[in-house]
């Protein structure tokens, strides 16, 4: 085996026995910042796979997102019974809310891609890569890509990541497709 998948093992046990070194970890997070810039990246493997390269260009940011229920903002004045709901199931997941976080923070860089961290009952914590495009040629990113849904996690959330005639995507379908569909199912009965 390579150092690699020695250290992927080890942090991924880390991670599953919730070890001391973790708690302390997770406890100092949760005291610093909401986007915090990091030296390097603390699952060192997670992020070469997903593109990082430890020279200039590159930079690291721990993103800090709250886990709970997302609550709508009560209404001003008046009676309004269309938004008297309480909660609101956000359209975006934890991990593209944290890379757009990070990317408000550092709004020069383009975010790369991002991982778990960790988390512990109240927030999860993401590791979020971001490259200058300026300083390093040979990465193409699209301008403002997270605010777009074309990062990873984005294009998740949009059921963008199956690939193929067959595959089943969100809204895939077009019109036409559909109501033929129904017309088949109606005529087998």
């Amino acid at each position: 085996m390579g150092a690699y998948k020695y250290m992927k093992k080890t942090y991924q046990e880390e991670l599953r026995e919730r070890s001391a070194l973790l708690k302390d970890k997770i406890f100092r997070w949760r005291r610093g910042p909401v986007v915090h810039g990091v030296e390097r990246p603390s699952n060192l493997v997670r992020a070469r796979t997903l593109g990082y390269k430890a020279k200039e260009g590159y930079v690291v940011a721990r993103v800090r997102v709250g886990k709970g229920r997302r609550r709508r903002r009560t209404s001003g004045k008046g009676r309004k019974p269309a938004h008297a709901y309480l909660y609101v199931q956000p359209g975006s997941s934890l991990r593209t809310q944290a890379e757009q976080k990070a990317n408000r923070k550092y709004s020069n860089l383009e975010v790369l891609n991002s991982y778990l961290a960790g988390e512990d009952g109240n927030y999860k914590f993401f590791e979020v890569l971001l490259v200058d495009t300026r300083r390093n040629s040979e990465v193409k990113l699209n301008k403002r890509r997270v605010y777009r849904g074309m990062s990873s996690s984005g294009k998740k959330t949009r059921g963008l990541r199956a690939k193929g005639r067959k595959a089943q995507r969100k809204g895939s379908k077009n019109k036409k497709e559909r109501n033929q569909n129904k017309s088949r199912r109606y005529r087998k009965r």
